[in-house]
């Protein structure tokens, strides 16, 4: 479970989302793996919820794979600034 910073607009895209840090004006993108996961996340569910939804629709993607992505990614946008947990 996280929530987006209060200066960050995210939108969906034909290819995931893309995040608007309007604070320093700079843009990010999410693959819709990441989408997934972020989505999954400020839907009010935890991180083994990111991980079931990955494994559910991407066939051949077991549970320790998923969790290293969503981790990475929950490192990856935490570090940008863009969610808070």
């Amino acid at each position: 479970m996280c929530t987006l910073k209060p200066d960050v607009l995210l939108t969906e895209t034909e290819y995931g989302m893309a995040l608007l840090d309007q604070k320093r004006a700079e843009y990010w993108t999410l693959n819709p793996t990441a989408a997934l996961v972020l989505q999954t996340l400020l839907d009010g569910h935890g991180a083994e919820r990111a991980v079931a939804s990955l494994v559910e629709r991407y066939e051949g993607v077991d549970a320790e794979t998923a969790a290293r992505d969503v981790s990475r990614i929950v490192d990856d946008l935490s570090s940008a600034g863009l969610i808070a947990p």
